[in-house]
């Protein structure tokens, strides 16, 4: 982005600037000093810190500007200030401005209880074979993320993909409006956050808040599949378009075929022609599907869209296979969890074909509330000793599937570690796995498991 001090002054309604401050042009925004350029606007943000105590820092680095909440007057610096009632409400007051008025390019956002980054991933690769597209790095998809996006971008962005994330009320409503997408796509409900929602219902009537700032002549993508969007669907006015595996929605797959590295399938509006996505599991079948509900609206044909998802790039740390120091392969899943996720990722992992063991390593699956204890142990009806022989879990809450598998495993097959064995879980799981294993690695993100998978890939075996 590039604006003068005096447009951004005018749009947050900061106080008016001097001919001479206003003149500045400034070149992008950051909220950590550290990733400041010379000529940026500094965002200080109220976090563990108040970013307030880096603006010495962001004058060092080279920023021009900053903005400056109204309650920390007064701050010496030799930065040029915008005075505003909070820097987080501006930046998104400008991410929107800069959208809507400066680059007015057509908004995809996505949302979902799990599937909502590759499903981003898979959108972007598909319309980038046509348009110039920006979409979200990583998972910058809260009311930070959203707007530092949006303001990354060039102005000759003619597509935006928009990841939306949640974790109460409220939150994507505000997202979806400060956005305004043309369409708004959400990928599945799931249990993810239920510690703060209580229910599925509930977690459905927030996931529909991405439809709040649809445009009027926009289009809903939603999985057809889920009763609970079916439901809700019903009140929106705007087009809507379903995805799914059962033949009652706009695209529907069939002839599914999971591999080690890829999954094929067929759809039926196009049956001439046999889809790949260079990862496993018939969850990412349907974000596909998606993407391709996207992509036909934005008029790609589907031979293109066939040879985009087969070589799209998937966002680190999702599902990926590695060569542990042994020999053994590796699934790592590590980036987040929930019982749907998990189940779907057993399921499909007990099915690849191992000369040695299938040996699962879980973690507990976080912000799941007071049902935690119940979810983690419905886990146990996919988890079979003939197709998963040895199962490690970690945490408070995998406790109760350890209790529900005590049953149906030996006890030299099962083996639970609480939080503070991660060490042992470690050596353990070191010393038993041989090199014609197949591991599996899930948890969720604040489990840590990647310091597990760094142990087997790196080597160390006692």
């Amino acid at each position: 982005m590039k604006m003068t001090l005096a447009e951004i002054a005018r749009v947050v309604k900061a106080q008016p600037l001097s001919e001479a401050d206003g003149s500045h042009v400034v070149t992008g925004l950051a909220f950590d000093s550290r990733k400041l350029k010379p000529g940026m606007l500094f965002v200080p943000l109220r976090g563990e810190r108040d970013g307030h105590e880096f603006i010495p820092a962001a004058a060092t680095a080279g920023a021009v500007a900053t903005f400056v909440a109204a309650d920390h007057l007064p701050v010496t610096t030799k930065l040029i200030t915008l005075v505003v009632p909070d820097p987080l409400k501006a930046m998104q007051q400008l991410a929107q401005y800069y959208l809507l008025m400066k680059v007015n390019p057509k908004v995809v956002a996505i949302t979902g209880s799990n599937g909502k980054t590759t499903t981003k991933d898979m959108t972007a690769a598909i319309l980038a074979t046509q348009y110039h597209v920006v979409k979200t790095p990583d998972n910058y998809n809260n009311e930070i993320g959203v707007p530092m996006t949006i303001l990354s971008m060039e102005p000759n962005t003619e597509v935006l993909v928009l990841e939306m994330g949640m974790d109460r009320p409220g939150q994507l409503h505000a997202l979806s409006t400060l956005a305004e997408p043309d369409v708004a796509v959400i990928t599945m409900i799931g249990e993810a956050h239920i510690e703060f929602f209580k229910t599925r219902d509930k977690i459905a009537d927030a996931k529909m808040e991405i439809t709040d700032g649809l445009k009027d002549d926009g289009t809903f993508i939603f999985n057809g599949d889920e009763p609970l969007l079916q439901e809700r669907a019903k009140k929106i006015t705007q087009e809507r378009e379903t995805f799914g595996l059962h033949p009652e929605n706009t695209i529907f797959a069939h002839s599914i075929s999971g591999h080690r590295n890829h999954t094929e399938f067929t759809v039926e509006a196009w049956p001439d022609l046999t889809f790949s996505i260079p990862i496993m599991g018939e969850y990412n079948v349907v974000n596909a599907l998606a993407a391709l509900l996207v992509g036909r609206k934005f008029h790609v044909k589907p031979e293109i869209m066939q040879k985009a998802l087969a070589h799209f790039q998937v966002t680190a740390n999702r599902t990926q296979w590695l060569i542990g120091d042994v020999g053994e392969q590796i699934l790592s899943d590590v980036y987040n969890a929930n019982p749907t996720a998990m189940k779907a990722v057993i399921h499909d992992f007990s099915e690849f074909t191992a000369t040695g063991r299938h040996i699962a390593v879980l973690g507990d699956m976080l912000e799941l509330g007071e049902q935690s204890p119940a979810l983690h142990a419905g886990l146990a009806e996919a988890l079979d000793p003939k197709e998963m022989q040895v199962v490690y879990l970690y945490g408070s809450d995998m406790k109760a599937l350890a209790d529900a598998l005590a049953a149906k495993y030996p006890a030299d097959q099962l083996h639970y570690y609480p939080l503070d064995d991660k060490e042992q879980m470690t050596r353990d799981l070191q010393n038993d796995v041989n090199h014609d294993d197949m591991v599996l690695l899930k948890a969720s993100h604040g489990l840590h498991l990647e310091t597990v998978l760094s142990a087997l890939v790196a080597g160390g075996r006692a």
